[in-house]
């Protein structure tokens, strides 16, 4: 009985990541895609000033966010155990 639970839950969580996943992509799909429509109507009707990189990076930069979100601490080595890796690193050394 116990596995069945511990089987819901850990699909359930994997379940959780695919969706952040699939929200990441979908967010960076619609991030290129209007942010390629604001570049051809910033060029198209007024060339002289190239306002569209304020939203391409205040976007760009809400999107990095997402990814890191996503992606987590975990994958840049800075996870739960990060603190006891290092000290067990540390006390090896010695």
């Amino acid at each position: 009985m116990d596995n069945n639970i511990i089987e819901q839950q850990r699909y359930e969580k994997a379940r959780k990541k695919v969706q952040e996943i699939k929200g990441f992509y979908v967010h960076f799909a619609i991030y290129s895609i209007v942010i390629s429509l604001i570049v051809i109507v910033n060029l198209r009707f007024t060339p002289q000033y190239h306002w569209f990189w304020f939203p391409m990076f205040g976007w760009g930069l809400g999107l990095f966010f997402h990814w890191f979100g996503v992606i987590g601490v975990d994958r840049f080595g800075f996870g739960k155990d990060w603190e006891e890796r290092k000290i067990k690193e540390y006390m090896d050394e010695n």
